[in-house]
This record gives structure tokens, C-alpha cells and sequence, in this order.
């Protein structure tokens, strides 16, 4: 049975889907969010970088989920996310993961960023606006490449001046949900999943995925 392609070529059903990310905690992640509709979840194949020239996280997305799924020849799911500070102009951006080379330098870096837009030269000395926002951009791409599936995700916080919360990973311990009066650190699993960017993107992608799984 086939599952109709943007190609002349009908693709295969994505029983396997790899998700295009080399971070664990992502990996893990996107599995349990699609635990309940059959697919065989793997990662990327270990060494394959996608060289990230987009300038959105959607075009990010596409182009991860089309090299994976080129690469492998399966569905391809991919992500692009980060976090978007106002007092920073928009930083980290699409940025995010490459802010530092650790979760805990980019914290530092972030907390060191904020307190300079405070403190340094030009500064009006008053408390930077700490109001921030997670985007997650989806896209699934068949095993040809070709994008099929893109939806977007937003979830709106605040960075605190210092981290709580042993869970998540990246910038999860200074990222706060008013909503919930928690960081994503703090939250369990199921928590994050319903007011995370992510769990937010896949809410949208989900009706659709199933649309297509339905027409196997």
C-alpha cells in the first residue's frame, strides 16, 4: 500500500519516520509526542550534518527534513525551534543552538546578554523586557524530499534572571510559562506537552499526519 507523493512516484507509507535532529533530548521528545500512531521512530543517521542556511525556522525545518529523508530514504520529520528575546531584538533567533557550544553557556550567555541590555553603554539603566517566545517550525518531507507537511508553533514566556528546574533541556530552566507559574524545566512531561512550542506545532501537524496515514 501507498501513500500518495508531491511526485509522480507514489512514496512508501512512512512506517518508519526519522527525525532529523542529532539532540537526544529533541529525539525523545518528538517519540513520545508521536507514540500513539504507529510509526517506527529512529534518528538521523549518526555523522550527517545539514548545513542550517535559512533565514526562518520554517526554511531551517525544510531543509533538515529534505536532506534526512534523501539521506535515508524514508518520511523525515524535522524541527527548527529556538527562542526569540525582546529586549534582545529577537535573539537568539534561529541562532539558538549555536548561541554557545553547551545548555549551560548559552544560559549564561542569554542571563549575560539581558543583563548588559540593562547595565552597558546606551542602556536607559532600567530592567530590560524579559518577555520572550519558543517557535517550533515543523516540516515533513516524503522519502524523495519532497516537503509534504509544514506547521508552526508558538508558546509566549518570560526569562528569568537565573534557572529552576532539573528537567528539559537548552533553555528550558529560564524559559517561564505565565500560564503555569512554571519553567518547561519544571514541568513533567505532559505539562510541557500541551504548552510547549512544540507540543503546540504538533497539535497542528498531528490531524494532518493522520490524514495521510489514513489514506494508506
Amino acid at each position: 500500500m501507498t501513500l500518495p507523493s508531491t511526485t509522480t512516484t507514489a512514496a512508501a507509507a512512512p512506517t518508519v519516520l526519522v527525525i532529523a535532529s542529532g539532540n537526544p533530548g529533541k529525539v525523545r521528545e518528538f517519540a513520545a509526542l508521536l507514540a500513539d500512531l504507529g510509526l517506527e521512530i529512529r534518528p538521523q543517521p549518526e555523522g550527517l550534518e545539514v548545513e542550517e542556511t535559512g533565514q526562518s525556522f520554517a526554511e531551517n525545518a525544510r531543509l533538515k527534513a529534505e536532506a534526512v529523508a534523501r539521506a535515508t530514504g524514508h518520511w523525515a520529520l524535522a524541527d527548527d525551534s529556538g527562542l526569540s528575546v525582546e529586549a534582545l531584538g529577537g535573539a537568539p533567533g534561529i541562532h539558538s543552538a549555536r548561541y554557545a557550544d553547551s545548555d549551560a553557556a548559552r544560559i549564561a550567555r542569554l542571563l549575560e546578554e539581558l543583563e548588559t541590555a540593562q547595565t552597558g553603554p546606551g542602556s536607559s539603566g532600567t530592567a530590560p523586557n524579559r518577555n520572550a517566545h519558543f517557535t517550533a517550525a515543523l516540516a515533513l518531507a516524503d522519502p524523495s524530499g519532497a516537503v509534504v507537511l509544514e506547521v508552526e508553533g508558538l508558546c509566549p514566556g518570560t526569562i528569568l534572571e537565573a534557572p529552576r528546574g532539573a528537567g528539559g533541556f537548552g533553555y528550558d530552566p529560564v524559559f517561564s510559562v505565565p500560564e503555569a507559574g512554571q519553567t518547561f524545566a519544571e514541568m513533567d512531561h505532559a505539562r510541557k506537552a500541551e504548552l510547549g512550542h512544540r507540543g503546540r506545532a504538533f497539535a497542528l501537524l498531528r490531524p494532518k499526519l493522520q490524514a495521510l496515514l489514513a489514506r494508506v
